[in-house]
């Protein structure tokens, strides 16, 4: 289940070894005369921050806000990658410039969606003690604005031992969790840690423990919780999820429907896991939350990152997620309507009391539902009610009226409103297909104008708010 996460967005500080994804698409038609290779024909040309510049990515679609701490070079390549940085908000007070050495950069050339080329430019050299000095100087006098401090080490030289050594004890004196995505075959430079989140190969190397079975899974668990001095351990199993041990070992299966590429979801799991403890939920809620981003990403093309909408809607299409996020203010259901719209999503607007749920009002909002793929329904506020309904009304409160019908499978979304008709509501969401009563047939109806279409609905005969409470009351036999 998702957790519902604060309002304040955490401050997250990424150390690691930033590069940037750099792709030449274009067509292939011919192979060169010149040697047996293909001729690519480039169209267009794109840039992307990689390495734990993809971790900070995830952090940015979260909602997060982001500082980042490694090393450069003075060359073209660091220029641009600065530019990136600082062009989405980044804080680059940790970032240092290091002359002589090649920024990291990667570019890959891409002939009608499939890769054909790479080449790499980049130094790998461990960065001298001095520069990790600098470095976590620049980070000691901000630690008290991080929630948490994730590294993302891609043993491109920048998370050396020493480095790691003055950042942990630097988190260690101010209580700060740190979680680390790591590299090579012994994890000692990372003592201390919060966590951990090898995958199954690289947790099997470090370890020498081949991961056949939960048996030899949690031993591997133990022993980096044990050599590492993690608070938690944890391994990523790809298509099986998520496996952690602090007190005991527990399995998270994966929630990915369909899998079309693994890149990056490293990252993502990473990130996501760090989103969510800053913003205070527990391990497992956290290891949920990754997993629930994973299966967005692996989902795309590319390396790719998950917003909190994306991550939300694919736990509501699982129905694993909780009513309570499904209930929006409208400044919310203002963004959704967007997102969906830009996906090319119909999406289905009706509104009502919705007092005593019965199975007249199921029937209605699944009719509802099958005109398109969003339905949204606008529910009258309490003091809307009795505006309608007179002084005894409602008999439930709209916090309550509002869980039921967010619980209800054809329902997405649920909006409160206090005016005594949607029209403002109706016309901020413009829907595709507006959906009254068919009472109303043959009346004016609020909002029409901003919809596409009309679609009246038959009530159940019998079925009604004041048909339950006038029994409730004994005024009809049952």
């Amino acid at each position: 289940m998702i957790e519902i996460f604060g309002a304040n967005k955490p401050n997250i500080l990424v150390i690691g070894d930033l590069m940037i994804d750099h792709y030449l698409w274009g067509g292939c038609d011919r192979i060169s005369p010149e040697a047996p290779v293909p001729v690519v024909g480039i169209r267009k040309e794109t840039t992307v921050l990689g390495g734990a510049g993809n971790v900070v990515n995830n952090l940015l679609a979260l909602g997060s806000r982001v500082s980042v701490a490694g090393v450069i070079g003075d060359d073209a390549n660091g220029a641009e990658l600065a530019v990136m940085l600082q062009s989405s908000g980044i804080d680059t007070k940790a970032l240092l410039r290091q002359q002589g050495r090649i920024t990291s950069k990667k570019s890959r050339i891409i002939a009608s969606n499939q890769q054909v080329l790479r080449y790499d430019q980049e130094s790998t050299e461990p960065i001298s003690d001095v520069l990790a000095e600098q470095i976590s100087d620049v980070i000691e006098a901000d630690i008290l604005l991080y929630n948490i401090i994730v590294i993302s080490d891609y043993a491109k030289g920048v998370v050396t031992p020493y480095l790691m050594q003055r950042v942990l004890a630097l988190a260690k004196s101010h209580e700060k969790k740190v979680v680390v995505d790591p590299k090579g075959s012994d994890f000692r430079k990372y003592e201390g840690a919060y966590l951990l989140t090898p995958n199954k190969k690289e947790a099997i190397l470090a370890t020498g423990i081949d991961i056949v079975d939960d048996a030899s899974l949690e031993a591997a668990l133990l022993q980096m919780k044990s050599t590492c001095k993690l608070h938690t351990s944890m391994v990523t199993l790809s298509e099986e999820g998520i496996a952690l041990y602090d007190t005991n070992m527990r399995r998270f299966p994966t929630v990915a429907r369909e899998i079309y590429d693994v890149t990056g979801a490293g990252d993502t799991v990473i990130a996501s896991l760090a989103f969510a403890l800053a913003s205070g939920v527990s391990i497992d809620t956290a290891a949920s939350f990754a997993n629930y981003a994973a299966a967005v990403v692996v989902g795309k093309v590319g390396s790719a990152t998950a917003s909190m909408d994306e991550i939300e809607m694919y736990a509501s299409s699982l129905h694993r997620s909780n009513s309570e996020t499904h209930i929006k203010s409208v400044e919310q259901i203002h963004h959704i309507v967007q997102r969906a719209k830009a996906n090319g999503e119909r999406i289905v607007f009706t509104n009502g009391c919705f007092d005593i749920l019965h199975v007249g009002h199921v029937k209605y909002l699944q009719e509802a539902k099958s005109f398109g793929d969003l339905l949204i329904v606008g529910l009258n506020a309490d003091r809307s009610v009795r505006a309608l309904k007179g002084a005894g009304r409602p008999v439930n409160p709209q916090e309550d009226r509002a869980y039921l019908l967010a619980a209800l499978e054809a329902v997405d979304y649920v909006v409160i409103f206090s005016e005594e008709t949607p029209y403002e509501l109706i016309k901020m969401i413009a829907p595709h297909t507006l959906v009254k009563g068919g009472d109303y047939a043959g009346k004016e109806v609020v909002g029409t104008e901003f919809a596409q279409e009309l679609k009246l609905v038959a009530f159940v005969e019998g079925k009604s708010t004041t048909t339950t409470i006038e029994k409730i009351k004994g005024n009809i036999s049952c």
